[in-house]
């Protein structure tokens, strides 16, 4: 499978990495608005640097990677369905509901695969967790809690152009929420103020989070958010159910503990997303290919995305209205 990968920072420099590493699949083409760094990214890959227009034209490219900053990611995704390229897109798919269900419609239309980079769906630690509490091991699910903190916080320029800690990092954790209970949340309900870095406040967000959703059946999902943890990159689930309760917890940067007059010792959790999610980005690429390969809609697709954002501005809404927000 011949790859486009569109965006060449952080995130496209995994996942064209990992496209490169997989005997099945090539990088064809690297395109950025950055000369520097699509021409970094090329030669790694074994790539050709070449413009979005050349990736949608080339006949012998199958599928598109997004790794773009996310205002363009509707319009690549519209793009590269025209075309009739599979597509893979870094969430979220934009930062307006209304305007996800519009690409949705055009992707429809093409009939084309979309798969959206909720990755931490394919963490084995979670997705074991899902695996088992789904074979019945907890029983019924009463209620989920999801911990997501990062070690520290990201540039103002950043927070200015993501959509807010709702729409940009807890959208992780609406989707792993979503994919944990098994049905729909119903209402939600936010807090948030900003206790880590008074400017992010002064921009009009949050650093600091509880979000709680409740689904019609009753099942109750609890997510915190934070943009500090000390001990490093803190994520966490606990799911509690009628015959028990499972949980997967961080990982740290060694398995070695220390045993002492005062108490135990570990290590702290890896550092970032990078390094904890490494593994879940190449079973994540491995299930877009396969989905692909075999004619397979693939899961997380472009519904789950749409579900995220509207989580998220359901979120916003009930933070800023201090109200309970009925979700339709």
């Amino acid at each position: 499978m011949k790859f486009g990968i569109i965006g060449a920072g952080r995130i496209g420099k995994i996942h064209g990495g990992n496209v490169a590493a997989r005997k099945d699949c090539v990088v064809a083409f690297v395109a950025d608005a950055d000369a520097g760094a699509a021409t970094s990214l090329a030669q790694s890959t074994g790539a050709r640097v070449g413009t979005v227009e050349q990736i949608f034209a080339a006949s012998e490219v199958d599928a598109v990677a997004i790794c773009s900053p996310t205002d363009t990611h509707a319009d690549l995704i519209e793009r590269a369905a025209r075309a009739r390229k599979a597509i893979f897109c870094e969430k979220p798919i934009d930062l307006s509901a209304d305007r996800v269900r519009k690409c949705l419609d055009v992707v429809e239309a093409a009939g084309a695969t979309l798969m959206i980079g909720f990755n931490r769906r394919f963490d084995h630690n979670f997705a074991s967790l899902q695996a088992r509490m789904a074979d019945g091991l907890i029983g019924e699910l009463e209620m989920v809690s999801i911990t997501s903190r990062d070690p520290g916080p990201p540039p103002i320029s950043y927070i200015a152009r993501s959509g807010g800690l709702f729409r940009d990092m807890m959208i992780h954790d609406f989707d792993m929420a979503r994919f944990l209970l098994g049905e729909e949340p119903v209402a939600i309900s936010a807090m948030g103020s900003a206790l880590v870095d008074k400017a992010i406040g002064e921009a009009g967000d949050v650093d600091t989070a509880v979000v709680i959703m409740e689904t019609k059946s009753g099942k109750v999902a609890q997510i915190s958010n934070s943009r500090r943890a000390a001990y490093g990159y803190d994520q966490r689930i606990e799911a509690h159910g009628s015959k028990g309760m499972i949980r997967a917890d961080n990982i740290r940067e060694t398995s070695v503990e220390f045993a002492g007059a005062q108490g135990f010792v570990t290590d702290k959790a890896l550092d970032f997303f990078l390094e904890r999610y490494a593994s879940a980005y190449r079973d994540e690429l491995a299930a877009f290919v396969s989905a692909v390969t075999k004619g397979e809609k693939p899961r997380p697709d472009g519904e789950d995305g749409f579900q995220a954002i509207r989580l998220a501005d359901a979120a916003y809404l009930s933070w800023k209205t201090k109200k309970r927000v009925a979700i339709d």
